[in-house]
């Protein structure tokens, strides 16, 4: 199955490859820790940990504790985000809760409910 990514999308990806997906229809609870980059589809709940980068697409839906490098949201997400470099947002992303990271990015159509902490580097 294709996985459709919005030219933003596509651009954030291009330095990295896709080690796993867990698309539409999917549905995992638990911890779940990678290296590399990661797209969520589907539903997801519990926690996700890694170095690396995780992207969340549109139609997905993600209650979660997330630590990564980089997370790059297009989906639903309920939670707290840790990332050591940046927390990107593209429309139609619908976020709750509460980000921490020296870098945020929030597109126009991006619905964003919580606080955001930029710690010093």
């Amino acid at each position: 199955m294709a996985v459709n990514l919005s030219p933003a999308l596509q651009e954030d990806l291009l330095t990295g490859h896709v080690t796993a997906i867990l698309d539409q229809g999917t549905h995992f609870e638990g911890k779940l820790s990678f290296e590399g980059t990661v797209q969520i589809g589907g539903d997801f709940k519990g926690e996700i940990f890694t170095k690396d980068t995780i992207v969340i697409n549109e139609g997905a839906s993600v209650t979660a504790q997330i630590e990564a490098d980089t997370i790059v949201i297009s989906g639903r997400v309920e939670g707290n985000l840790f990332a050591r470099r940046r927390v990107i947002m593209h429309p139609p992303a619908i976020f709750k809760g509460t980000v921490t990271s020296p870098s945020l990015r929030i597109d126009e159509g991006v619905v964003f409910e919580g606080a955001s902490y930029m710690p010093k580097s």
